[in-house]
């Protein structure tokens, strides 16, 4: 469950008392792009990256996306401290408001942006997949994008819980493995862990970025190609990354026998944690610098 307080369009807002009106047409089409930050210490960790990531969504799907980078960090940061959300979860929504036959009479404004933090969600040490086939479209020019539109994942992932599993790794047009419904895979071959390429139809994640750009550990090797089923059944070992997961091992893919060596990942895994370290303390410093 969200905390009590809401970012509405610059205002913080108790959660319960947010109106929202049918003609913004953005709630009921999903017109809107969104992101999931961690909250680590109250910094917004890899800020940069999202709002980056959500500039790039907001152009190729015609929703308004004006502020600066440190003007968004700002807002979503006043939200941090009425929530006291200092390790937590965020999501970020811009709504489109206007557009199409539905937009209603009296919308003041073009767009909202919407914000709101939860708890962090306890993953457990490891996660068990099922398989979703035509779950991504890679031809379209809309794949990887981080849209509104997001109940099918939705659907995926409540359907992988009924099932008793954790996610379920989507597979796209041409039968190759693309991502989860909010993660990325990896597969480990010897000390090497291949990631599909976001020709795959996957969402460019930003702890998958982060490994691929930024993140080392020494002999161990990041890289991207296509990866089908069988791949995964030769691989070492799997594991997911994701903004709230960051590396979680694969304990189980329902109709696979699959490996479960997790020694690289979890050396990753500690690297992540030593980089989110090392981020927020600088981002620590840069803020008690005098101006």
């Amino acid at each position: 469950m969200i905390h009590p307080s809401v970012l509405i369009s610059g205002e913080i807002l108790p959660a319960d008392q947010v109106a929202l009106r049918p003609g913004q047409v953005g709630l009921f089409t999903g017109w809107g792009i969104f992101s999931t930050l961690r909250v680590i210490s109250g910094v917004l960790f890899a800020f940069d990256r999202h709002w980056a990531r959500m500039r790039r969504d907001a152009d190729l799907l015609r929703v308004p996306f004006p502020w600066p980078p440190a003007e968004l960090e700002q807002q979503l940061l006043r939200l941090v401290e009425a929530n006291h959300a200092y390790d937590a979860a965020m999501r970020v929504l811009v709504m489109r408001n206007r557009g199409t036959v539905w937009e209603g009479p009296g919308i003041a404004r073009d767009f909202d942006l919407v914000a709101f933090t939860a708890p962090l969600q306890p993953w457990g040490e490891s996660a068990r997949l099922g398989i979703v086939p035509q779950g991504r479209h890679a031809a379209s020019p809309f794949a990887g994008t981080k849209s509104a539109s997001w109940a099918m994942n939705v659907v995926w992932y409540e359907e992988a819980h009924s099932r008793g599993l954790d996610e379920v790794i989507l597979l796209n047009e041409r039968g190759e493995v693309s991502e989860c419904t909010s993660a990325n895979i990896f597969a480990v071959f010897g000390r090497e862990a291949v990631t599909p390429p976001l020709d795959s139809g996957c969402l460019p994640g930003i702890t998958r970025e982060l490994l691929l750009e930024v993140i080392r550990v020494p002999g161990i090797r990041l890289s991207e190609r296509a990866l089908t089923l069988e791949d995964l059944e030769r691989a070492d070992g799997l594991f997911v990354t994701s903004t709230t997961r960051d590396v979680l091992p694969v304990a189980s893919v329902e109709g696979l026998s699959i490996r479960t060596d997790w020694t690289v990942a979890h050396e990753l895994a500690k690297a992540v944690a030593d980089y989110q370290a090392q981020y927020v303390a600088t981002a620590r410093r840069r803020a008690t610098r005098p101006a």
